[in-house]
């Protein structure tokens, strides 16, 4: 039996303006919104290189880079894209209620 997902109302889409990161607070669990190509990602605001927050990188072409080395991670599905970083982060999944933005934890 599978089981059904729990979404959880995280922030609005006023606070993520379109080509920006934001870090929120999800049940004690860091997580990092990207607002890019008309699609909000959602994923840990953790680099898995090094303990350094995503949120505080940069978004380019689908991909969220980390500011601290450089390692870059693809925002759909947390595969590590470039080095150092060799292991993915991880995503979870967003819908949009109106102003509304719920993950799945």
């Amino acid at each position: 039996m599978s089981e059904v997902a729990t979404f959880r109302r995280v922030a609005s889409l006023s606070e993520l303006p379109p080509n920006t990161l934001l870090s929120v607070d999800v049940e004690g669990a860091k997580v990092c919104l990207a607002h890019a190509d008309d699609t909000v990602y959602a994923f840990r605001d953790n680099c898995t290189h090094k303990e350094f927050p995503l949120s505080a990188g940069a978004l380019e072409d689908g991909q969220v880079e980390c500011a601290w080395h450089g390692a870059r991670f693809d925002m759909k599905t947390g595969r590590a894209l470039r080095l150092p970083a060799i292991k993915p982060v991880t995503t979870y999944e967003v819908r949009i209620e109106g102003d509304d933005i719920l993950i799945a934890l």
